[in-house]
C-alpha cells in the first residue's frame, strides 16, 4: 500500500498541475469534514423523524442510533450487525462522524454494493449532514460506475474523492486499492485519515478476494489511520473463517449484544422463508407469481432475465402490471424508476396488483416494502437481504418471501458465478438453516467448495512480491471488463458538440456494459477520437427496458444493427 499511496501522490499532483496549466480544471479547495458540527446536524435530523412515534419498530431504530453513537471509537476495526430497517444508514454514520471527531480524521467513505443504492443515501445524507453555507453537491458526493479514463483527452471525466463524505461502490472501492494504473489510483491518496463504512459487507466481494481485501483493510486501519465498520443486516463474519484470517479475530460490536437479539426477535414475525424446487420457465413463473397477492417483488440473477420477464409481463398482463429496475437502465432512469415504484407503494392509493422485476440493485439498502418476495435462487444473503424489501414495517402482519429456480429459455440468462452458493442454499433449505444466524456457515460452505486451502494463495504470492500487474489482473470485483455506453441523447450531443462535460454528468447518463457484449454486437472501429473512452449505445434505449430493449430485439435477430460504438 505504500507504493500505492506513493503514486496516488505523484500521479495525481502531475495530472492536476497540468490541467490547471491548460486551465482545464481548477486547483481543488476542499469542504472541511467539521465531523463534531456534522454529528450534532445528524442528531437533530434523526431526532426529527422519530418525534411523536412509539411504535415497537421506532424504539428499536432509536435504540440502534443511541447504541452506536455511544459507541466506543478506540478499536479502528468493528462490527454491525443490525436487520434491515433499524437504520444503519443514519446510526452508522453517526459512530463514524463520533470517530472522525475523537481521532481527528478527515473524510468518511460510505460503500455499497450497489450503484442505485447511491443515490438514495447520497439524499440521506445530503439532507442530515450538509451544513448551512455549503454546497450539497461538493460536501456529499456519489461515485458510481467507472468514472475513470486513462486516456488524456478522457481524463476530465475522472472522478476524484475530494469531497468530506464520499459515496461509492465496493467495485470502486475495492479495486482502485488494487489498482495499478495512473487514472484509478489517482484518488487513492485521498484514503489514509478517514472513517469508512463498508455497507451490507456480505455483498461487497466475491467470497475468492476476501483474504486480500481483508489483509488491505487490516493495513489501513494499522499503518494508515483509518477507521472501519463492517455492518449488514445479514452479516456474514468472514473474518472469522482461518482461510481468510488465521487469527480468526472478534471484532468489537457497535451494537450491543442485547439490542441485537430485541431487533433479531422483531424479525421472526416479519417474513417467512419458502421455498419452490420446481423448475419454472419464465412464463409459467409469470403466472405462478401474479396468483400471490400483491404488490409482488420479484429479483431474479441476471439483467437479461429480468428485463425479459418485464418484457412478457408487460405484453401478457400490461404494462401497468409491471415496472423494472436493473443496471440495463442509466441513473437517471434509474432514478424515476425508483420513484414511480414508491408512488404505486403508497398505501393511499391501493394500488396493488402489479410487479417490480428486479436485479439484486434492489435487493439490499433500499428503502421499499412489498406484500410478496420472489428470489431466484443464489446465496442465503441474498434471499434474506430480499426479505428486507418485504414487509419492511410488518404492515401487512406477516409475509413470504419464495425461493425459485427458472428453467434455461425465453431469453433467461443463468449467472454462472452463482452457481456453488445456489447449491448451498438448497441444502441449507433441506436442512432448515435458513436464517441470519447460518450466514457465516454459508459462506465457509461456498469458500471450502470453490477453493479449498489455497483460496488467496496466488493473490498473495503476487502482493508479497511486488506484483502489481498480477495483483490488479486477480483482483476483479467483476471479472470481466467493462465499458462506459453513453445512452443519453442529449448528453451525446454535447458530447459530440465538444462541450465540456462533468464526470457526474457522464455518470448519470450511461451504462456500464461488459466489453465482450461491445464485442458480440460486432463493435465498429472509432469514428471520432476526440475522447477514446467512452462508448454510444447505438440500438433501441426505452425508460422501461434500458439498453435491453435493443439487446433483447438483437438477440432475437429482430435487428441486426450493432449495439454500441464509439462516439468520440
Amino acid at each position: 500500500m505504500l507504493f500505492r499511496f506513493a503514486l496516488s501522490c505523484l500521479v495525481d499532483a502531475d495530472h492536476a498541475d497540468t490541467a490547471f496549466h491548460y486551465r482545464e480544471s481548477p486547483l481543488f479547495d476542499d469542504p472541511p469534514l467539521r465531523a463534531a458540527e456534522r454529528l450534532a446536524a445528524l442528531d437533530k435530523y434523526v431526532a426529527s423523524l422519530s418525534r411523536g412515534k412509539t411504535d415497537d419498530r421506532n424504539r428499536l431504530r432509536r435504540e440502534v442510533y443511541k447504541a452506536c453513537r455511544q459507541a466506543d471509537t478506540a478499536a479502528p476495526l468493528v462490527e454491525c450487525d443490525s436487520p434491515v430497517g433499524t437504520g444503519k444508514t443514519t446510526a452508522v454514520m453517526a459512530h463514524l462522524l463520533k470517530a472522525a471527531a475523537e481521532k481527528g480524521l478527515r473524510r468518511v467513505f460510505v460503500v455499497l454494493p450497489y450503484t442505485n443504492i447511491i443515490t438514495q443515501s447520497v439524499e440521506v445524507y445530503r439532507k442530515c449532514l450538509v451544513l448551512p453555507g455549503e454546497d450539497p453537491e461538493r460536501t456529499v458526493v456519489p461515485h458510481h460506475h467507472k468514472a475513470e479514463f486513462g486516456k488524456v483527452d478522457s481524463r476530465q471525466f475522472t472522478a476524484l474523492w475530494h469531497a468530506p463524505v464520499v459515496v461509492t461502490t465496493a467495485v470502486q472501492f475495492f479495486q482502485t486499492l488494487a489498482a495499478r494504473h495512473p487514472a484509478a489510483v489517482r484518488k487513492m491518496h485521498q484514503l489514509p485519515g478517514s472513517a469508512v463504512f463498508i455497507d451490507e459487507s456480505h455483498a461487497a466481494l466475491p467470497v475468492k478476494l476476501w483474504p486480500r481485501a481483508w489483509d488491505w483493510l487490516k493495513q489501513l486501519t494499522r499503518d494508515w489511520g483509518c477507521h472501519v465498520v463492517l455492518g449488514s443486516g445479514s452479516l456474514n463474519r468472514v473474518w472469522r473463517l482461518p482461510e481468510v484470517d488465521a487469527e480468526k479475530p472478534e471484532l468489537p460490536p457497535i451494537v450491543r449484544a442485547e439490542i441485537g437479539e430485541a431487533t433479531v426477535a422483531a424479525e421472526t414475525d416479519r417474513v417467512s422463508f419458502r421455498t419452490q424446487d420446481r423448475l419454472r420457465s419464465l412464463s409459467d413463473f409469470a403466472a405462478w407469481a401474479a396468483a400471490r397477492p400483491g404488490p409482488r417483488l420479484v429479483i431474479v440473477n441476471t439483467v437479461q432475465t429480468a428485463a425479459s420477464l418485464a418484457r412478457h409481463i408487460a405484453t401478457t398482463a400490461g404494462r401497468c402490471k409491471v415496472e423494472h429496475l436493473s443496471t440495463a437502465l442509466c441513473a437517471d432512469d434509474r432514478d424515476k424508476t425508483l420513484a414511480v415504484v414508491k408512488a404505486r407503494l403508497d398505501p393511499a392509493r391501493q394500488d396493488d396488483d402489479w410487479t417490480l422485476v428486479a436485479t439484486s440493485c434492489v435487493e439490499a439498502g433500499v428503502d421499499i416494502s412489498f406484500r410478496v418476495g420472489f428470489r431466484e435462487r443464489a446465496g442465503l444473503t441474498s434471499l434474506l437481504q430480499t426479505a428486507g424489501r418485504v414487509n419492511r414495517s410488518n404492515e401487512y402482519g406477516g409475509a413470504d418471501v419464495w425461493d425459485f429456480r427458472l428453467t434455461s429459455g425465453e431469453l433467461v440468462a443463468h449467472n454462472p458465478g452463482l452457481k456453488d452458493a445456489a447449491e448451498i442454499l438448497g441444502r441449507m433449505f433441506a436442512e432448515k438453516k435458513v436464517d441470519p444466524a447460518w450466514c457465516t456457515e454459508a459462506l465457509r460452505r461456498e469458500i471450502l467448495l470453490q477453493y479449498q486451502s489455497d483460496l488467496h494463495k496466488p493473490l498473495a504470492e503476487a502482493e508479497a512480491s511486488l506484483d502489481f500487474p498480477k495483483v490488479t489482473e486477480l483482483f476483479k470485483v467483476i471479472d470481466e471488463a467493462t465499458v462506459t455506453a453513453v445512452v443519453d441523447a442529449d448528453l451525446v450531443e454535447r458530447l459530440q458538440s465538444a462541450e465540456k462535460v462533468g464526470w457526474h454528468d457522464i455518470q448519470r447518463g450511461s451504462v456500464s456494459i461488459y466489453h465482450s457484449k461491445a464485442e458480440k454486437f460486432k463493435l465498429p472501429v472509432a469514428e471520432f477520437r476526440q475522447f477514446p473512452d467512452l462508448y454510444r449505445w447505438n440500438l433501441e434505449y426505452d425508460g422501461f427496458l434500458g439498453y435491453m430493449a435493443g439487446a433483447l430485439k438483437w438477440l432475437e435477430n429482430e435487428s441486426p444493427m450493432t449495439t454500441c460504438n464509439f462516439i468520440f
